[in-house]
């Protein structure tokens, strides 16, 4: 993050403007709209300025600026599209102490003007660095689209009650749970459906049910699949939980990515493990869940990939049943399904592969040993999970068990990440082939004829789009990408 963002309250405050034309007259409106007091400043101003003049907390100066002029500021903008203008007005204002900025010159600001959704109260401020104001443009563009302009008066109307709310229920918890099932409940949707009336009856009656009712005996558990490491593949109900968690239980594959995406006040505590050196005792995991929950607090138990695949996600509620915790199970990409799309390689293709089996490569007591017979089987795909450690030995024990060495296999490394790397060969080089290229993991193997089609299909890779000749060339050869 290059800028801190902040709101600034600056109403009453002086703001000043040095510029005429159409940039300068966006600035006195925006200081303006937050309750600004504008000094404004040119020889000759535009007609976009001129227009403004009405304004009482609006004086125009048909003039430079002097030194005087910055007395108090709290912010001076440069707008003058003149750079010894510009670097003047710098030079004044942080004299004077003001906060600068000049209009499309980064280096001279103090801060950055963001696009704006403005749903007052609320507020959206969107911002990239100054490096790409498209992308911010179209970000609110679409951000307008999905929020309702009655959002802001929502939040006005609640904040009427806000400290009734505080008066009678204390525990800051137990009133952020209250607005929860206000805002997604039935007062909320009352409000916005044109009734304010019915929706202040509803508060009240709500407002009180919480002071009658007992503390909460118990919170709940949200087991949620993170998927392989991209956040965009998160789901909408994965989302939503992340935001309501208070507590929150995650492991080494989640990425900080999807880690960025949490309620910001939630309390997080890292029960990762790494092959062979477990942090946290999976006992210890699913009883510290049972503790918090009974505490009150909603627990969020974040995994990578699917919960439920290789994820211990049923022996984690199978104790939290017994124990009469209410949870709720989010699904999420599991690795070879995300994996595998991000290095082009399907996992069922009809001239290739008519079933997948998804397998583990550890049990309770290590390596497991598996049943290749029935794995490598004719138009089969076989993903191998927590498999990279072992490779060598996986390989051996395959070809050991009669499985042709040149069947065709894949490692992928950080799937659906930045640093994803992938590296393609046979079942008896690609043990090989991993080591020369560094891969410690985490990481999905992938076994069977569908990983000839990589060359043809590796969307994310440089240099190969579907059906050019340079990929189907290349299709069947090993091949290391990142």
């Amino acid at each position: 993050m290059d800028y801190l963002p902040i709101f600034l309250d600056i109403r009453g405050k002086p703001v000043l403007v040095d510029g005429g034309g159409t940039a300068a007259a966006r600035r006195v409106e925006r200081a303006l709209s937050a309750g600004a007091h504008v000094r404004l400043f040119d020889p000759e101003p535009g007609e976009e300025c001129l227009m403004l003049e009405g304004d009482t907390r609006l004086a125009l100066h048909r003039r430079l600026p002097k030194p005087a002029d910055f007395l108090n500021c709290a912010i001076a903008y440069g707008a003058s599209e003149d750079a010894a203008r510009d670097a003047r007005l710098v030079s004044l204002g942080r004299a004077a102490g003001a906060l600068v900025n000049v209009a499309d010159v980064t280096d001279s600001c103090d801060f950055i003007t963001p696009s704006v959704v403005d749903r007052s109260p609320v507020v959206v401020a969107i911002s990239s660095a100054g490096a790409a104001p498209v992308i911010a443009r179209i970000m609110r563009a679409r951000i307008e689209a999905m929020l309702p302009h009655a959002y802001g008066r929502l939040a006005q109307f609640l904040g009427g009650f806000r400290e009734r709310v505080m008066a009678r229920i204390a525990e800051g918890r137990a009133r952020r749970h209250f607005w929860e099932r206000v805002i997604d409940g039935p007062v909320g949707d009352l409000f916005l459906a044109g009734k304010p009336e019915a929706a202040e009856q509803a508060l009240d009656a709500a407002l009180d049910d919480a002071t009658r009712a007992q503390p909460e005996a118990g919170g709940e558990v949200y087991l949620v699949g993170a998927g392989p490491g991209d956040p965009d593949l998160l789901t909408f109900r994965a989302l939503r939980l992340m935001q309501r968690a208070d507590v929150v239980l995650y492991d080494r594959l989640v990425g900080e990515g999807v880690l960025s995406l949490l309620r910001r006040d939630a309390e997080r505590i890292y029960v990762g493990k790494l092959p062979n050196q477990h942090t946290m005792a999976q006992e210890d995991i699913t009883a510290l869940m049972v503790r918090h929950a009974r505490a009150g607090r909603r627990v969020l138990r974040l995994k990578g990939g699917d919960p439920f695949i290789f994820g211990r996600g049923g022996e984690e509620i199978e104790t939290l049943a017994a124990e009469g915790i209410p949870f709720q199970v989010v699904p999420g990409i599991t690795a070879a399904a995300g994996c595998g799309a991000y290095a082009g390689i399907p996992l069922t293709h009809r001239d290739h592969a008519q079933s997948c089996l998804f397998v583990t490569a550890h049990g309770r007591d290590g390596v497991l040993d598996l049943d290749w017979e029935v794995l490598l089987r004719p138009a089969q795909t076989v993903a191998i999970y927590m498999g990279l450690s072992n490779l060598r030995t996986l390989s051996e024990q395959a070809i050991a068990r009669g499985a042709d060495p040149d069947t065709l296999a894949a490692v992928i490394e950080n799937g659906t990440r930045e640093s994803q790397k992938t590296v393609t060969g046979t079942l008896a080089d690609l043990p090989d082939r991993a080591a020369k290229a560094g891969l410690v993991g985490p990481s999905i193997i992938i076994l069977g004829s569908v990983v000839s089609l990589r060359g043809r299909l590796d969307w994310q890779g440089a240099g190969h789009s579907a059906g050019d000749s340079a990929g189907h060339a290349m299709s069947l050869q090993p091949q290391e990408s990142v």
